[in-house]
C-alpha cells in the first residue's frame, strides 16, 4: 500500500470510526449507512493528471452547471515588476508583482503590528500552478516557527484530507488570510486583514486555481463576505469566477471529530469536479 493510500485510509477510517462512535450521541451530525453507501456507489477511480498542466482538458464541470471562468485574463497581460532586496513599499503596486517578487515583498513587510511579533512570514506552500487551493485563517505557533503553512496538528490532518481526495500536498497550494501569527493566537483585527489580504488576492490571481476550498469561518468572512460556516459549508459559490467550497477548518475537526463526516461530503464534491471518485477498499 502506498503512503498516499495509507494516509487516505487513515483519514477515512477515522471519519467512519467517528461516525460510528457519535451515531447514538448525535445522529443529526453523522451520516447514515445508507447515505454512506450512496456516496460510494457506482464509483470509479479516474486517473490523476500526470503533470501540473493548467489546461481545462481534465477539469470536469458538473452537469447542468455553467462553465465558470478561472480569473480575469487581463492578469496575464500585465508585465510583472520585480522588487529590489530593500523595496520601497510606498512605490510598489502589488498587482504588478510576479510570484517571486510578491514573496520577497511579503517577507520584508512591516505594514502592520504583526511584523513586530512574528518569527517568520508564512507566505504559502505548494504548486504555484495548482488547480486546487486551500485557504485557512492565520499561522499558528508551529507555522510561525517553520515559516510553512499547516504543519501543526491541524495541518497534519489537512494533509490526510488532501491525500484522501487523491491529491498530493505538493500538487495543491496552501495559504492563509494573513501571513503572520497573531500574538497569543488572538483573533485577527480588521486592520490586519485589510493590510494583508491584497497579498493573498495577488497569489490567487497568479496561481489561477480552478477550485478554492475555504477552511473555516475566517476565510468565509473575508473572501466571500459571508458568515455562518455551519450553514454555508458544502455550498458551491464563486470568487472572481473561481469555484469556491467552504468547509470546516481541520482544527475544528480536532475539537469536534463528529464533523469529519460532513467535511468528507464537502471534499467529495470537490473531487467530482476533478473527475475523482472515492472507491472504498473492501476490508476482509
Amino acid at each position: 500500500m502506498t503512503r498516499q493510500n495509507e494516509n487516505e485510509t487513515t483519514f477515512l477510517d477515522d471519519v467512519f470510526t467517528t461516525l460510528s462512535i457519535h451515531a447514538e450521541e448525535n445522529p443529526f451530525v453523522t451520516l447514515s449507512q445508507e447515505c454512506i453507501n450512496n456516496l460510494f456507489s457506482n464509483s470509479q477511480i479516474l486517473n490523476d493528471k500526470n503533470n501540473y498542466s493548467t489546461t481545462q482538458n481534465n477539469f470536469i464541470q458538473p452537469q447542468n452547471q455553467p462553465q465558470v471562468a478561472t480569473v480575469n485574463p487581463t492578469f496575464q497581460q500585465e508585465q510583472p515588476l520585480r522588487v529590489n532586496a530593500q523595496p520601497q513599499y510606498s512605490n510598489i503596486d502589488i498587482s504588478q508583482l510576479d510570484f517571486q517578487a510578491l514573496e520577497t515583498y511579503c517577507r520584508q513587510c512591516q505594514k502592520c503590528s504583526l511584523a513586530g511579533s512574528r518569527k517568520q512570514v508564512v507566505f504559502g506552500q505548494g504548486n504555484p500552478n495548482a488547480d486546487l487551493m486551500f485557504i485557512g485563517e492565520d499561522p499558528g505557533p508551529d507555522e510561525d516557527n517553520q515559516g510553512v503553512p499547516f504543519v501543526g496538528p491541524a495541518g497534519q490532518l489537512l494533509t490526510k484530507m488532501i491525500n484522501a481526495m487523491q491529491f498530493q500536498r505538493s500538487e495543491v497550494y496552501l495559504a492563509n488570510i494573513v501571513k503572520c501569527r497573531t500574538p497569543d493566537d488572538r483573533s485577527l483585527s480588521e486592520a490586519e486583514v485589510a493590510t494583508c489580504l491584497p497579498f493573498l488576492n495577488r497569489q490567487i490571481e497568479l496561481i489561477q486555481p480552478k477550485v478554492i476550498v475555504l477552511l473555516g469561518a475566517v476565510p468565509l468572512k473575508y473572501i466571500l463576505n459571508l458568515t455562518g460556516i455551519s450553514k454555508q459549508r458544502g455550498i458551491w459559490t464563486t470568487y472572481h469566477g473561481i469555484r469556491t467550497m467552504p468547509t470546516f477548518h481541520p482544527a475544528y475537526l480536532l475539537r469536534t471529530p463528529s464533523a469529519k463526516g460532513v467535511v468528507w461530503e464537502d471534499l467529495q464534491k470537490v473531487m467530482r469536479l476533478f473527475g475523482k471518485v472515492h472507491n472504498p477498499v473492501s476490508k476482509r
